[in-house]
């Protein structure tokens, strides 16, 4: 009895932690964009307001650095300079890169619209995994992306009486550049999670992305103190904590007990976050087509819950 509950259920275990952490993670990725426009009625710049988040979260990845690098319970390997090289490379993609063309692609496109192109990258993730292992697509991925992949369809034709708005091709196509750099760093960092662990490799990563942010900031405005209403501020530390430092040691978690592929799919939760949230907060339209395409979102989730035995592997 206990041989037994020691094997199966602890597999269980370790995939249901996983998809919580990941569905955690979605959800607070998913509240950055309805707090990026809150900020951005203050009229400030991208980059200004990147800058405070990842001031304000630098502190955190520091602590988590130096801890995770002198924990004896760590996987405690001295890094190459290959890991070096990865950790920076997708640092820079993951965290600042795909960060910056969101929320630039932010001042263009509303909240809900940004999440619906943003759900683009777990598609590009299974795509460019199996194009790159030379393995096919499972059935249950198929199917949770087919029904997930349909919602978004539903609720971006929805938005189609928008498509004539100023700027909205530039916002989209920077938010999708957004969606196929977070892609390929999801697939990268996967491989490093496996090799040198989910919370060294986020706090060194994001610490890499920080340090980028800082340098474009001064290279754009100069080293000058920020002069910025106190909402601003307090909607950038909202976001550090709940949107960036907490969201992404969860997801790098959840990324390592289930796999890159079913954690992509399974953080298609994120949209609907964002849609209730920015009907709540912005007074963004949430109408039947968008509710009928968050249950299709949702179904696909379902999907890939109940199949641990494949989507889990």
């Amino acid at each position: 009895m206990h041989q037994h509950e020691a094997v199966i259920p602890k597999n269980n275990r370790t995939a249901v932690i996983g998809c919580l952490f990941v569905l955690l993670g979605a959800l607070g990725f998913s509240a950055k964009a309805v707090l990026v426009k809150l900020a951005y009625s203050y009229q400030l710049d991208a980059i200004t307001l990147m800058v405070l988040r990842m001031t304000i979260s630098l502190p955190f990845f520091l602590i988590v650095a130096f801890w995770s690098a002198n924990d004896s319970r760590a996987e405690a390997r001295r890094l190459n300079r290959q890991d070096w090289l990865m950790i920076f490379g997708l640092g820079i993609l993951g965290y600042y890169l795909a960060s910056l063309l969101d929320f630039l692609g932010l001042q263009y496109i509303s909240a809900g619209l940004e999440r619906l192109i943003i759900f683009l990258y777990p598609t590009f993730v299974v795509l460019f995994t199996a194009v790159l292992q030379r393995r096919a697509i499972n059935r249950h991925q198929t199917v949770a992306l087919a029904l997930s992949y349909a919602g978004m369809v539903l609720v971006f034709i929805d938005n189609r009486a928008a498509m004539t708005a100023s700027g909205l091709c530039l916002g989209s196509a920077l938010v999708l550049a957004s969606a196929i750099a977070f892609a390929f760093f999801l697939m990268g960092s996967g491989m490093m999670v496996k090799s040198i662990g989910s919370t060294r490799f986020t706090a060194y990563s994001m610490t890499v992305a920080c340090l980028a942010t800082g340098l474009h900031f001064v290279l754009e405005h100069g080293l000058k103190p920020l002069d910025l209403p106190t909402p601003v501020y307090s909607l950038a530390l909202i976001m550090a904590i709940f949107s960036t430092v907490l969201p992404a040691f969860l997801m790098n978690a959840g990324i390592r007990r289930i796999g890159a592929g079913s954690a992509a799919v399974l953080s298609s939760i994120g949209p609907i976050g964002t849609l209730a949230l920015a009907f709540l907060l912005l007074g963004e339209t949430l109408t039947l087509a968008q509710l009928a395409g968050t249950v299709l979102v949702l179904a696909g989730v379902y999907v890939v819950s109940r199949a641990k035995g494949t989507a889990f592997s």
